[in-house]
């Protein structure tokens, strides 16, 4: 008994189909990958009540906690990009919500850190615990060839998308009296 074929869908209607992903399925498929991995993080904005810049901040309170770093406020600005009085503004959200507190600076007595709490990095790994899970489970299911393919694949997207394309400002028109 043969192998039963599935149809899968086209990468569009006027492409035919072909026995191995073409350049436009693969790119739709990374099309899929961040509209699945955005709705992801909408869901969990939603569920920790929060901003993506207050849980893009957490990350960096989190990763610097665990590389034994300390991060004060305008660190934290300067890694997000936005200005002194939004951080500030950050910064109160999360102390008030319970997610940070501010700390005297170990080393510099005029400074204050932003550390996260205990309780946000059991929240954010309970929100997000099973789900890097079944991630890495993907890539630990790939062979060494196969990781390495993924991620040159993953570099050259980077570097395609990062790079900036310089184009002519189109010629102004010219008005003139008649």
């Amino acid at each position: 008994m043969g192998t039963e074929q599935h149809p899968r869908a086209s990468s569009g209607y006027w492409y035919p189909e072909h026995e191995h992903p073409t350049s436009v399925d693969v790119l739709n498929l990374l099309r899929r990958y961040r509209a699945a991995e955005a709705a992801m993080r909408a869901r969990t904005r939603s569920s920790m009540a929060m901003g993506e810049t207050d849980l893009l901040a957490l990350r960096l309170l989190l990763q610097a906690q665990r590389r034994g770093e300390v991060l004060r406020q305008r660190d934290l600005g300067t890694a997000l990009g936005i200005a002194s009085p939004s951080v500030t503004a950050l910064v109160d959200r999360l102390v008030r919500s319970g997610h940070v507190r501010r700390e005297p600076h170990p080393d510099d007595r005029r400074a204050t850190i932003v550390v996260p709490t205990t309780d946000t990095d059991h929240e954010v790994r309970a929100t997000l615990g099973a789900m890097h899970r079944r991630m890495i489970d993907v890539v630990d299911g790939l062979d060494d060839d196969e990781r390495r393919a993924v991620a040159s694949f993953f570099d050259r997207m980077i570097a395609a998308v990062e790079h900036l394309d310089v184009h002519e400002a189109p010629a102004k028109a010219t008005i003139t009296a008649d």
